[in-house]
Formats: C-alpha cells, sequence, structure tokens
C-alpha cells in the first residue's frame, strides 16, 4: 500500500450535521452551499477530513437516520449540484470527505419498503426480513429499549410482520440477500465517483448479521471485505479498485489504530490499548528504551449506542473494576451517572433524540485501566 494510501492514519477529522452548521439561504437550515462557505475555515483550524452525518432525503423521524432516498441530497441541504460545487472546493482546499453510510435499513416511506408491501411478488420483497406470525422474540433485542415496544411490527397492507432493529418506521433491510449486497456496492460507488473518500458505517454488528424468525446466530464479516461485485459493504477492495486511496471507519466505539482489519481501515470497535501505547510513547524519556513513571490520566473514549452496547464502557468491566473507577473519580454516589439503564432513562429526559443521546454517552463512558486489562467486546 502506498504511504498516500495511509491518509486516515493521521487525518484530523470534524465531525458536522450540515442541517445544523451554516445557513447560507436564510430558510433556517444548514445547507451545503453555507458549508462550501466556510471550508477555507475549517482547514485554516488544521481539519484535513469531513465527516458528514446523513444529508440524504429523509422524513428526518430519526435525524436523517431513516433514509428513504440513497442516491439523492435532502431537498433543505440543496441539491446533488451543491453537494459537487461543495466536493470539489473541498478537493482543492486539499480536505477529504467521509460520509454515513447506513444501509442496515430504510425508511418505511423508501419506495423499496412501499413496493415490497404493496405487491408480494414485487422484487424487493425479499430485501425485507418478513414473518407470517408475531414472534416469540418480538420484544427483544431493542436498540432502545427505553422508547421501542418490540423489533417486530405488523403492516396492514403486506398483511405480515416485520423485522426492525431500530424504531418500526426503520424496516431492516435482509443483509444476506445478494441482491440487497449488491445495491449496497452500487451505493457506495455513487458517492466515491462524487469524490468522498470513504465512509462511516452505522451500526455494523446489525448488517453483518443473519436476520429472521428463529435463525442460527451468524455474522458474516467476511462480506465487508470481499469484492464488491460479489458483497455489498466491501470497502478496501472497492475503495483501491477506484481510486486507490479510500478509507471507511465502521462504529462503534474507539477509534482504533494500527491493527489490521480485512473490512475496514480503522475500526470503531475495539480496545483502548492502542491509545494507551501512544501515551507511553508521548512521556518517553530521553534514555532509550525507557518510558516515563509519571502516572496517566484516565482514557476518554467516545461510544455510541446506535449498534447497541457501547463499547470500552465501565458497565462491561467487572463490579471491582467499575467500583475502583468510581472511587477515583466518583466517589460520592450523585456524581455516578453512568450503569446499564442509562440509555433507558436518559430517552425520555432527552425527547429520545438520537444525536443528544450519542452526545450524552459520548460524555460518560469512560476506561482507565491498564494496556493488559482492556475491556473486550
Amino acid at each position: 500500500m502506498a504511504v498516500h494510501d495511509l491518509w486516515y492514519k493521521n487525518a484530523i477529522l470534524y465531525c458536522l450535521d450540515v442541517e445544523k452548521y451554516m445557513d447560507a439561504n436564510g430558510d433556517g437550515t444548514g445547507d451545503f452551499e453555507g458549508l462550501h462557505r466556510r471550508l477555507e475555515y475549517l482547514a485554516g483550524l488544521g481539519v484535513t477530513c469531513l465527516w458528514l452525518q446523513p444529508f440524504y432525503p429523509s422524513p428526518n423521524r430519526d435525524n436523517g437516520y431513516d433514509i428513504s432516498d440513497f442516491y439523492g441530497v435532502h431537498p433543505k441541504h440543496g441539491t446533488p449540484g451543491d453537494f459537487v460545487e461543495f466536493m470539489n472546493h473541498a478537493k482543492a482546499l486539499g480536505l477529504r470527505v467521509i460520509i454515513d453510510l447506513v444501509v442496515n435499513h430504510t425508511s418505511d416511506a423508501h419506495p423499496w419498503f412501499q413496493s415490497a408491501c404493496a405487491d408480494p411478488k414485487s422484487p424487493f420483497r425479499d430485501w425485507y426480513v418478513w414473518s407470517d406470525e408475531r414472534p416469540n422474540d418480538y420484544d427483544k433485542g431493542m436498540v432502545f429499549p427505553g422508547t421501542q415496544k418490540s423489533t417486530w411490527t405488523f403492516n396492514d397492507t403486506a398483511g405480515r410482520w416485520y423485522f426492525h432493529r431500530f424504531y418500526d418506521h426503520q424496516p431492516d433491510l435482509d443483509t444476506f440477500h445478494p441482491a440487497v449486497r449488491h445495491e449496497i456496492t452500487k451505493i457506495m460507488g455513487y458517492w466515491l465517483e462524487l469524490g468522498i473518500s470513504g465512509f462511516r458505517m452505522d451500526a455494523v454488528p446489525f448488517i453483518a448479521a443473519r436476520k429472521g424468525v428463529a435463525v442460527p446466530t451468524q455474522r458474516d464479516y467476511g462480506f465487508l471485505a470481499r469484492a464488491p461485485t460479489v458483497s455489498a459493504v466491501a470497502l478496501p477492495r472497492c475503495h483501491h479498485a477506484r481510486r486507490g486511496e479510500r478509507a471507511t471507519r465502521r462504529e462503534h466505539g474507539v477509534l482504533r489504530f494500527g491493527r489490521r482489519s480485512p473490512a475496514a481501515h480503522a475500526e470503531l470497535p475495539g480496545e483502548p490499548t492502542p491509545l494507551l501505547r501512544l501515551r507511553y510513547r508521548r512521556h518517553r524519556t530521553r534514555s532509550p528504551g525507557r518510558f516515563s513513571r509519571r502516572r496517566r490520566s484516565p482514557t476518554w473514549l467516545s461510544g455510541s449506542i446506535s449498534s447497541g452496547p457501547t463499547t470500552n464502557s465501565i458497565s462491561g468491566g467487572s463490579p471491582e473494576q467499575r467500583a475502583a473507577v468510581f472511587k477515583e473519580f466518583a466517589p460520592d454516589k450523585t456524581m455516578q451517572l453512568y450503569d446499564r439503564g442509562i440509555r433507558r432513562r436518559l430517552a425520555p429526559m432527552l425527547k429520545n433524540d438520537r444525536r443528544r443521546l450519542e452526545l450524552a454517552l459520548s460524555l460518560l463512558v469512560l476506561i482507565a485501566r491498564r494496556p493488559d486489562d482492556a475491556v473486550r467486546r
């Protein structure tokens, strides 16, 4: 791999929601023209890569993660032409752009799902996961257990139950279906051709899992790395075949560097070990082969609730380990905000706003352990 292909190793990412950034036309909503105008400012901050949250057409019942067209730009953000102009300007400034790839599910307003419900013979019928009867585990596996009642919902038009890991307006795609995998590859290819440098993949554990009623537990992470003509979310080969410089980040948890993955260049699932080692290197003394004995401060990790349990949270440790962290950083009971029930309590408090929930969890997740005692998922 050429050196320029490793740009993501030292990238300085700036994550933003176009809607909440800069409004160029005065309608109260951020747009690509407004973001276009601020690129010099972002580049001046030292940013080398922008990470854009979903900007696709959507009913916006889940902050844009309920997508109704994977190949478009929501009109409130401008036109596809505005996106291309933004990309051209970013490229001229040496800025890379990655975007959220949300392909575990669609909006129930997506034409694919509408067709699947309306006609049993629709080619899109098999793109989703169905059941003639309500499954026994219909009330298990919710991502938002405080606000979701089930993972199966009855559709009157189809006369069947459909599966949804997230909200009932976000039916899951059958990501083991060859046609679905091929379509995801097309989606990736479309945005790559418009100039983006990679993707942040949403809900990877669910994309890789076989879905259905009483199906055996099976996860196919391998298809993430196979040739794009065979698989859907195939990343390195799909990217290198087009430009030789693509990168993909998978969620969820902490960015992991320095480890090879067949499915992504930099993974969000993982452990804090490489980050902790970086701290050792930073405090290395001038004597070769010796490390500073200076006490390390805790490593704060960003979490995500969109793919299930948060990686590397203190809830993942033993009771003794959690007690040690609380003793060190939150000796007073009123200071101990994080526990296993926080999602259930925070969701109603924050009006089920997904972005606010993720921000709250990101601020509360921490690890303060030695590299050889890292929590593993």
